[in-house]
C-alpha cells in the first residue's frame, strides 16, 4: 500500500509531458493508415471509406447543433433591447476595430 499512497501524492515525472494533442496526433495517424491501408487494397475502396467518413463526420456535427425551435429564455428584469427603445442614450466605441455599442435610452413601465 506504501507504493500506491507515494504515486497518488508524487506524480510521475513523465506523464508531466503528455498531451492531448499528441492523443489527437496518434489518432490521426492511425486513420491516415487505414486510408492507405484502404487504397492499397482498391482505388474504389478507399474512396468508399473516404466518403462514408465524411457523411459519418457531417452527421455527427449536425447533431450536435442546438435545437433552434427552443424558445429564448425570458430577458432578465432591467434588461433593455432595442425593440423596447427608439432613443438612444449614449453611443460608444468598442475595443475592436469598427465596433460600436449603442445604449438605449431606459423604459419606464407604466
Amino acid at each position: 500500500m506504501g507504493r500506491k499512497r507515494q504515486r497518488a501524492e508524487e506524480p510521475d515525472e513523465t506523464d508531466e509531458g503528455r498531451s492531448p494533442l499528441a492523443g489527437a496526433f496518434v489518432l490521426a495517424v492511425l486513420g491516415g493508415v487505414l486510408v492507405a491501408v484502404a487504397f492499397a487494397i482498391d482505388e474504389a475502396v478507399g474512396v468508399l471509406l473516404v466518403v462514408v467518413g465524411g457523411f459519418v463526420a457531417l452527421y455527427r456535427s449536425a447533431r450536435r447543433m442546438s435545437d433552434s425551435s427552443a424558445p429564448p429564455p425570458p430577458p432578465l428584469s432591467g434588461d433593455v433591447y432595442a425593440a423596447h427603445s427608439d432613443e438612444i442614450d449614449r453611443i460608444q466605441e468598442g475595443p475592436g476595430e469598427g465596433l460600436t455599442i449603442l445604449y438605449p435610452k431606459p423604459v419606464e413601465e407604466q
